[in-house]
């Protein structure tokens, strides 16, 4: 496509909407030009820094008219931090745009017309998370990391973690520098302490220590001091080279290696490796969402990817029965934790996923009424959605923290029988783009179910493509950067980093074929990609 655009030309334009990642959009010389931190209405002088066929993107060089809804963000490494992007607007702006996120991904994505009804907003945008992860880098410094980077910007007070947060932090880095502790270098693979992993409840704070060796007593001390709130000190002996973070053994130093939490009257016990939601209160409102969507009363309700059984017990206490499954270990034995903790006799969980827990289910002559389901970030697969549409329920409610994968997997449902009824969205995370939506299904014809062939060698697949197709892939970098890349470009970029991939798939069909190499700012945006599904 021809433009007059050209690269560090200046120009200026009306910003007239968002993108998906919360850009602002000006239209210059026909073309749409994302500009970071740019709010609908303002009038900018904008810096083109990059031109492709598919996207421009700019940088705003000087405000001319200023929106009534900008804010002065609060924080002095605002735009430096990736932990925060939505502190220079207002959070009414804040929460349009996350609803219109939602309704725009259904529409674009999905195909679809229905539309989330409202947003949830929280009553506190500061000080609500109740985990967090500082990541230490040589210097040593301590923060989080810039956006899509692993430099460690350092941060001395974060406003989104409350002040003991902060502390035990500051404590951790400052008997790193007193005792000659390393921090861990990533380049090179030397180096201690990686991370500090924290949970705080009302009645708990237990901090875990993520180092790529031993760590001894003197580190539990300088956090037992510095916050005396403390109930446990763990160490996690991470070693591998990957981004994650409590990737090896865990070991108790001194406590309880336990947090406990309550909501919607449900007490739990949180271990380190149990996935629960940041924002306690937030996460109430969803829940309440969730049971409004489902009705579970007398049915039999089966709460997927349920780790340590929150939602699900929130949610069924009165069902008839609760069938609980996760594929951590950790989880399942939690989950069976509290509901011993709170007297729910009527819960079994079972470990493994959403297939072979449908295998068991058929073989015991049980179709759950109701499927909850809460998948991480990257969705769910094909075959896991084949075996939802196979169980037959009457009612799905699918709980998504990304609106593009939870409108890719609706579109898929409808292929199956399942249309959605109702949708709504809960604002868990203030001041950043990312939001929470909940989507009630229901079967086309409760009369019939469902009969769907699952082809088991869509099962034998790597580790690694488990985590994301080749159209997931796809969708992503066209949804977060308006590129379009082959499966070529993607496998040149997975080998490139040690992805292995099944025999001769996308390979030259000789040696002497000439194949056309992916360019850097696509390589980029596939990187991207791979990290944002935990590939590399």
């Amino acid at each position: 496509m021809e433009t007059g655009l050209v690269k560090n030309g200046i120009y200026e334009g009306e910003i007239t909407g968002f993108n998906s990642r919360g850009d602002g959009v000006c239209r210059l010389d026909g073309r749409a030009v994302f500009v970071p931190r740019a709010l609908p209405g303002e009038i900018w002088r904008v810096r083109v820094v990059k031109v492709t066929r598919s996207a421009v993107w700019g940088r705003g060089e000087q405000l001319l008219s200023a929106s009534p809804l900008r804010r002065e963000p609060p924080c002095p490494v605002f735009g430096k931090c990736g932990g925060c992007a939505a502190m220079h607007m207002d959070y009414g702006l804040e929460l349009q745009f996350k609803l219109g996120r939602v309704n725009d991904a259904l529409r674009r994505i999905g195909g679809l017309d229905l539309r989330a009804e409202r947003i949830v907003g929280a009553a506190e945008t500061e000080g609500y998370r109740n985990k967090a992860i500082y990541n230490f880098a040589p210097g040593p410094v301590c923060g989080f990391y810039r956006p899509r980077s692993h430099d460690v910007i350092g941060v001395e007070r974060c406003l989104l973690q409350p002040e003991d947060f902060d502390r035990a932090a500051g404590a951790l880095l400052d008997w790193m520098k007193a005792a000659g502790v390393p921090a861990y270098d990533e380049a090179t693979g030397r180096g201690l302490i990686r991370h500090l992993f924290l949970r705080k409840t009302a009645s708990h704070f237990a901090a875990c220590v993520v180092a790529a060796g031993p760590v001894d007593m003197a580190a539990a001390e300088a956090l037992r001091r510095a916050c005396p709130s403390l109930t446990g000190v763990l160490v996690c002996e991470n070693k591998a080279p990957g981004n994650v973070v409590l990737d090896g053994p865990i070991r108790l130093l001194w406590g309880s290696p336990t947090v406990e939490e309550a909501l919607c009257s449900v007490r739990l016990d949180l271990s380190p490796l149990t996935f629960f939601q940041v924002n306690t209160a937030q996460a109430e409102a969803l829940y309440r969402l969730a049971g409004e969507y489902a009705e579970p009363a007398g049915r039999t309700v089966l709460d997927l990817y349920c780790g340590a059984g929150a939602i699900g017990l929130a949610v069924a206490r009165d069902a008839a029965r609760l069938v609980g499954s996760d594929i951590v270990p950790d989880a399942v034995v939690n989950a069976r934790q509290n509901a011993v903790k709170n007297g729910v006799t009527h819960a079994e969980y079972i470990c493994g996923d959403a297939s072979d827990v449908a295998r068991k289910l058929a073989a015991d002559g049980l179709r759950p009424d109701v499927i909850i389901t809460d998948p991480p970030r990257r969705g769910m697969d094909e075959p896991v959605l084949a075996a939802i549409a196979a169980m037959g329920p009457e009612r799905l409610v699918y709980v998504s923290c990304d609106p593009a994968t939870l409108a890719r997997d609706l579109k898929r449902l409808g292929g199956l029988g399942y249309v959605p009824r109702r949708c709504a969205a809960v604002d868990m995370f203030p001041r950043t783009f990312h939001v929470e939506t909940c989507v009630l299904l229901s079967k086309l014809n409760v009369e019939h179910h469902i009969e769907v062939y699952l082809d088991l060698d869509e099962l034998d697949i790597t580790s690694a493509e488990t985590k994301a197709s080749y159209g997931e892939i796809k969708e992503y970098v066209q949804e977060h950067f308006g590129l379009s890349v082959s499966n070529l470009y993607i496998a040149q970029v997975k080998r490139k980093y040690g992805i292995i991939e099944r025999d001769n798939y996308n390979l030259p069909k000789s040696d002497d074929t000439k194949q056309p190499q992916c360019p850097a700012e696509k390589e980029a945006a596939i990187v991207e990609a791979l990290e944002y599904f935990k590939m590399i």
